[in-house]
């Protein structure tokens, strides 16, 4: 059975896909691949929600200690009638919450198109999540917005259950098109060049790891998947003066670099 409910802390840095080969090489005798996929190797589908005045947007962008996102998220090739995972995803400082729950991807789209409060009549596995999603969403006024999609690398750590490590690659994103079932494509939102790379942990990085990411200068940079594809595809619909993601390999010479707005 798939995990539902998750507490830890994540760690998010954005290195070059030379890095990215190296750090696996330099991680392999600690590291195993994820049961899931090929060699822990496959690929994430998500659609994301957001309010018309962009609240998620702007809780991400100005990183407030409290902030939260709600997905509809399909791995691999998913059919309509395929598994999907709907979560509300919550950061309170330095630690992440994610609360899930499984029900088949129709099920999922017949909740967001019906109009009625009954939560009753829904295949899923934990009815309490839905009821929580159903709240977020309502509370927000949330919408479809966008999808958002990328190949997955997932190592976890063979002597620590607890330690996680993922890379992200080939971030695409997309508003034309909503429905899952249709697969990974869209707009490069970030340097095909790039990876995202997160040390997933209950307490600590361990010295080894630390080590190893210093030595090979992976320092640690956020890198937001829901801003940087919501300013792709908004554009000029966002406010004037925000900064936007760096997110070219030319900028990381100088630092990723981010700056507060307000909205």
């Amino acid at each position: 059975m798939a995990i539902e409910i998750f507490r830890r802390k994540e760690q998010k840095y954005l290195i070059t896909k030379e890095q990215y080969q190296e750090l696996t090489k330099q991680i392999a005798s600690y590291m195993r691949p994820d049961k899931f996929g090929i060699d822990g190797r496959y690929t994430v589908t998500s659609l994301y929600f957001e309010s018309s005045d962009h609240k998620i947007y702007f809780e991400t962008k100005n990183k407030l200690k409290y902030r939260q996102k709600l997905r509809l998220r399909v791995y691999n090739d998913t059919g309509i009638n395929g598994t999907a995972f709907f979560e509300v995803k919550q950061k309170h400082k330095k630690v992440v919450n994610k609360r899930r729950m499984l029900l088949p991807l129709s099920q999922a789209y017949r909740y967001l198109n019906e109009k009625e409060d009954s939560l009753e009549y829904y295949e899923t596995s934990n009815p309490q999540v839905l009821r929580e999603i159903n709240y977020f969403r309502k509370l927000y006024r949330l919408e479809a917005e966008m999808v958002v999609s990328y190949d997955r690398h997932a190592l976890h750590c063979i002597d620590d259950p607890d330690l996680r490590i993922t890379f992200d690659l080939n971030l695409r994103c997309r508003n034309d098109d909503l429905l899952l079932e249709h697969g990974p494509h869209g707009e490069y939102f970030i340097d095909t060049d790039l990876v995202i790379l997160e040390v997933k942990v209950n307490d600590s990085v361990p010295l080894w790891l630390t080590r190893i990411l210093q030595t090979l200068n992976c320092e640690q940079r956020s890198a937001s998947k829901f801003c940087t594809s919501l300013e792709l595809l908004k554009n000029e619909a966002l406010p004037n003066g925000i900064v936007k993601e760096n997110v070219l390999v030319g900028g990381m010479q100088n630092g990723y670099h981010q700056s507060a707005i307000y909205n």
